[in-house]
């Protein structure tokens, strides 16, 4: 057990009455976003709400809702989409949606990702709120809500939707909660690949655990050992009500649903991917080849290097180049001051395998902001320095960044390529 751990948790009630500062920020600075993208998309004789919920990955959801796993697209350099590289969560919570009400899978992949991002504030400020405090969980929510691309949380995309079960598998495992831990990392699992990060943490965080408490165990059987023998009819006084320090070793209770919560966690990615091998035929690698067919892959960043190389064989896209370099840069630096500043365990063990998968797969790298959205953690340094900021301060800074946010959003989807 962790100090983390054993602090209590607010209830329900309390919990949201807490977090309703956030989740009002939250939710004026999404209402920006949304109102710039219809004034510039009307603007420019296009539907936002088209954009929102039918282009790109969005089609292809509600593909999988509408006609099930099978369809692909054969492209003439050879390459074959096929919609089995989307993880089912999203298209089953469309189809229920359509199931239960007049709304279509379209209406239905906005309604989960509107109520999913909202859902993910909520977490992402529970988990800061949980480490350093109640101002720093606002700053986070607020950051989150207005980085560059984050028209995305309200796109009927998946981010929201894996944020939301990431954050608050998370906060399950800094409460102690292996159990829901564990289900809800089984479901970030069942939405996106990179729910291996979900599942890495809680491993990670459970074996910490059980680690400590055999060092415990060593150091009391050690202490019992070297202590002489009390004096008879002499007692160690005993505080039945006080919880357990750190160094206290858990209940059998508590080791079995830390393990239980092990064994739920990477059933999502395993299922599906072994599910996507046998429907295939290649067997445990059959999901790899899939990916291979959109020309995704995990290369260690190499083609990434490349294509920021090749932005400065010209002056204008040098400038790119900068950019994207001064980008990588950032992020580094935000995981190591988080590291430097002592996050909890499994928030950098999350947020680690998060931004590899994303630096370093060789996909599509315009969407490489977006793979990052769910690394939330990312943020907390920057939370940090807002929270110990005057508020007014802080709200200027908050309110330019919304929107400049809000502007570059709706340029960024009203244009060509795939966010």
């Amino acid at each position: 057990m962790t100090d983390l751990e054993t602090r209590a948790a607010p209830t329900r009630a309390g919990a949201l009455r807490r977090a309703a500062p956030a989740l009002a920020g939250y939710v004026a600075v999404r209402a920006l976003g949304l109102l710039a993208l219809f004034l510039w998309s009307a603007a420019r004789d296009k539907s936002a709400y088209t954009l929102l919920t039918a282009r790109w990955d969005a089609l292809w959801y509600v593909r999988v809702a509408e006609l099930g796993y099978g369809y692909e697209v054969r492209l003439a350099n050879g390459d074959v989409h096929s919609n089995l590289a989307f993880f089912p969560l999203l298209p089953w919570l469309e189809r229920l949606v359509a199931a239960v009400s007049p709304l279509s899978y379209a209406d239905g992949g906005f309604l989960v990702s509107l109520v999913s991002s909202l859902a993910a504030a909520w977490g992402i400020f529970a988990v800061a709120d949980r480490v350093y405090g109640r101002r720093t969980g606002v700053c986070a929510v607020l950051l989150w809500a207005v980085l560059p691309v984050g028209i995305v949380q309200s796109m009927a995309y998946s981010e929201s939707l894996f944020t939301a079960l990431a954050a608050w598998s998370l906060y399950a495992v800094l409460t102690g909660r292996w159990v829901t831990a564990g289900t809800l990392a089984l479901f970030a699992g069942l939405t996106r690949p990179v729910g291996l990060a979900v599942v890495a943490a809680v491993w990670v965080a459970a074996l910490a655990s059980f680690a400590r408490e055999r060092r415990a165990a060593g150091a009391a059987a050690r202490g019992t050992q070297d202590a002489p023998d009390a004096p008879p009819g002499s007692e160690t006084p005993h505080a039945p009500d006080t919880p357990p320090g750190p160094e206290t070793p858990a209940d059998p209770g508590t080791r079995l649903r830390r393990l239980l919560g092990m064994v739920l966690a990477p059933l999502g990615t395993a299922g599906y991917v072994l599910w996507v091998g046998h429907r295939t035929g290649k067997g445990p690698l059959g999901y790899l080849d899939v990916q291979a067919g959109w020309r995704n892959g995990f290369d260690g960043g190499w083609a990434f290097a490349r294509f920021v190389a090749d932005k400065f064989t010209s002056f204008p896209a040098a400038l790119a180049g900068v950019g994207l370099i001064i980008g990588v840069a950032s992020v580094v630096w935000l995981y190591v001051t988080g590291v430097r500043q002592r996050q909890p365990l499994p928030l950098l063990v999350y947020t680690g395998v998060v931004t590899a998968l994303a630096l370093c797969a060789s996909s599509y790298f315009g969407s490489k902001p977006r793979l990052l959205l769910p690394a939330f953690p990312l943020l907390l340094p920057l939370a940090l320095a807002l929270a110990g900021a005057r508020i007014r301060r802080s709200a200027a800074v908050l309110g330019v960044v919304a929107v400049a946010s809000a502007v570059y959003g709706a340029f960024w989807l009203n244009g060509s390529g795939p966010p």
